[in-house]
């Protein structure tokens, strides 16, 4: 099957993308769709929300997850988002919970939801997990659906990297240099990996995770997560959708043209 008949078939490429407030959920799919534009909504019917309609929803503490983001740059993907289990509790939590559910569980395969990206931020206030996190890889069943959790604002950790660079007697320039690869070892042998992958109860751990940093500047590349999500997906089908949707990532597109 090829890209225009995978098209035909899917439509679309849909993601779930969930994280608290200020996790970066929307810069990271602006790059992702590499715009700086915002997104357009779309109601579960497909008819298009007023930014005002939208805007005074979410200030009355009202969030629809079955909304549809699409960005013009990029409408073959769709996002739905959730705006984090603290903003509601149990509440929210549950309706993330029946919204996959029922997605994994509809007859057409465009209607499903395809991925879930999950944000933590690790910026001052969230180096550590929340109950939110926890709940969610031990109680949420995801089923086929593959998840990777996104440590957004990576680059909040390089400060204390560079700091004993420095400390240790290397140069500024070096130390600038060596801090992000130094901040992803030591994040790499640091407790919370081991509570995502390894905590008892953690039935749903996720697939695999990626390391974002810097997603707000100009030049700021997600690659890798296209890259990772690309070799999370196992069905045929979808990585074939996947790959032709995402256009930042061409390296990527070029080795699974090989391989299919």
């Amino acid at each position: 099957m090829n890209a225009s008949d995978i098209r035909r078939e899917i439509h679309r490429f849909r993601i779930l993308i969930i994280g608290r407030a200020n996790a970066g959920k929307t810069t990271i799919l602006q790059r992702v769709c590499d715009t700086r534009e915002k997104p357009e909504i779309y109601d579960s019917v497909g008819r298009k929300i007023d930014p005002a309609v939208l805007m005074a929803s979410r200030e009355r503490g009202m969030h629809n997850i079955e909304n549809e983001m699409v960005f013009r740059s990029n409408p073959g993907f769709v996002f739905h988002d959730s705006r984090g289990f603290e903003a509601g509790g149990q509440h929210e939590f549950d309706k993330v919970k029946a919204f996959i559910s029922s997605r994994s569980k509809e007859k057409c395969l465009s209607d499903r939801i395809h991925v879930i990206w999950y944000c933590i931020p690790m910026d001052e206030d969230g180096r550590s997990f929340t109950q939110a996190e926890v709940k969610f890889f031990s109680e949420c069943d995801t089923g086929s659906i593959a998840v990777i959790a996104l440590f957004t604002k990576f680059d909040a950790l390089y400060d204390d990297e560079f700091a004993e660079l420095i400390s240790n007697g290397v140069s500024r320039k070096d130390a600038q240099a060596l801090a992000p690869q130094h901040a992803k070892e030591a994040f790499d042998k640091g407790p919370q990996l081991k509570l995502l992958y390894n905590r008892k109860g953690n039935h749903r751990p996720p697939r695999c995770h990626v390391y974002l940093a810097n997603m707000d500047k100009d030049n700021a590349d997600c690659g890798t997560l296209i890259e990772y999500t690309a070799a999370t997906l196992d069905d045929g089908t979808l990585i074939r959708m996947f790959v032709s949707t995402q256009r930042i990532n061409m390296e990527v597109c070029m080795r699974y043209a090989v391989k299919m």
